[in-house]
């Protein structure tokens, strides 16, 4: 890999590297070497995230800038009670800001106790058996609703965008999936016990969980779709 030309003063800028051109204390050694072989860096911070990645032989950095409609500290906060769903807008001026828009959806993993992070198009079939297995009337309707207003957005994008029509008809084909996928559970799978909700005991009060929960999940990610961002949670 190439380390020689690295943008060192683009990386001491947004505190990826040290004025000693030493990597951050807040980068573990895999971070590090995944970062020097394309993957993508995620920072975090209240409603703002930013994303990092070297291109060009490591000699340029592409750095994004996205913002939440709500903070991570208030996504792990409600992730304990149910569902949490979260939109990222692309506040950058390239093409995959044409979008603008990801819908995430933030579930508490309790075996493990960690919050999970999945994008409702690239993650959509892992999320639908996920959401199905609760056998959860309630927030089988709740994914049901921000599946809609996902394709409801994608949609409107195609006449506002025609020069990226097919990727949008893309999504919206598997968005549509999904929807269907979820209409056609017969109503005794939708059965849900309410007093088992009431019972269930949630702990999640530290973004390092959500940081350590995301990590594999988004480095397979990275190897399915190059523009993805395997990462964890950032600081």
């Amino acid at each position: 890999m190439q380390t020689e030309h690295l943008p060192t003063e683009d990386l001491k800028k947004f505190g990826i590297i040290n004025e000693d051109l030493s990597f951050s204390k807040n980068l573990k050694a895999d971070d590090i070497q995944k970062f020097l072989q394309g993957y993508t860096i995620v920072a975090d911070n209240g409603k703002n995230r930013a994303t990092f990645q070297l291109t060009e032989n490591n000699t340029k950095l592409k750095v994004i800038f996205l913002e939440r409609d709500k903070s991570i500290s208030e996504i792990i906060e409600n992730s304990k009670e149910r569902i949490e769903y979260s939109n990222i807008k692309n506040l950058s001026e390239s093409r995959e800001s044409k979008l603008s828009l990801e819908k995430k959806a933030f579930i508490y993993d309790k075996e493990n106790n960690i919050v999970a992070e999945f994008d409702l198009i690239r993650n959509a079939t892992e999320l639908t058996a996920i959401i199905v297995d609760k056998k959860d009337v309630v927030e089988i309707n709740r994914y049901k609703v921000e599946l809609q207003k996902l394709k409801n957005f994608l949609m409107d994008k195609i006449d506002q965008y025609p020069e990226i029509a097919k990727e949008i008809e893309k999504d919206i084909n598997i968005v549509s999936r999904e929807i269907n996928t979820v209409n056609s559970i017969s109503p005794d799978e939708k059965q849900i016990s309410k007093g088992q909700n009431s019972e269930v005991q949630l702990n999640v009060n530290d973004k390092d969980l959500y940081e350590d929960a995301n990590r594999n999940r988004d480095e397979q990610k990275e190897e399915l779709q190059e523009r993805e961002k395997p990462r964890g949670f950032r600081r």
